[in-house]
């Protein structure tokens, strides 16, 4: 079994930043990608951004210079600093991870149960 638990979810006025955690537990024998997505009320869900097990990073261009994604690979473990947020970040968001299980000969996407985190303006 795999587990993706999010924390540090809530309400800040616009302009103001909160850190959203993510971590992996379970039957892991390899993570190559971890990230955050998001979907706002009436929308589709949609990428925030992404980090690689080496390293590289991907970006929406909306959260660009304002967010940034940063991994720890020993703890199987995500963080989205978000900075200068603005209400139209309001969104569920949530933690996505690539595993290859221990059990398991292909990778696959597991989900978070998502974290909200409203900005008001």
């Amino acid at each position: 079994q795999v587990r993706l638990v999010e924390s540090g979810g809530g309400l800040v006025q616009a302009g103001g930043f909160l850190r959203l955690s993510c971590a992996a537990s379970g039957s892991i024998f390899r993570i190559n990608v971890m990230g955050w997505y998001r979907r706002a009320p009436g929308k589709q869900r949609e990428l925030v951004a992404t980090i690689t097990s080496g390293g590289s990073t991907n970006y929406a261009d909306s959260v660009k210079g304002r967010f940034t994604v940063s991994g720890d690979n020993a703890k199987n473990t995500v963080h989205l600093q978000m900075n200068s947020l603005k209400p139209e970040d309001t969104a569920v968001y949530y933690c996505n991870a690539h595993i290859l299980p221990s059990s398991g000969t292909y990778y696959l996407d597991y989900w978070g149960q998502g974290t909200q985190v409203t900005v008001s303006s």
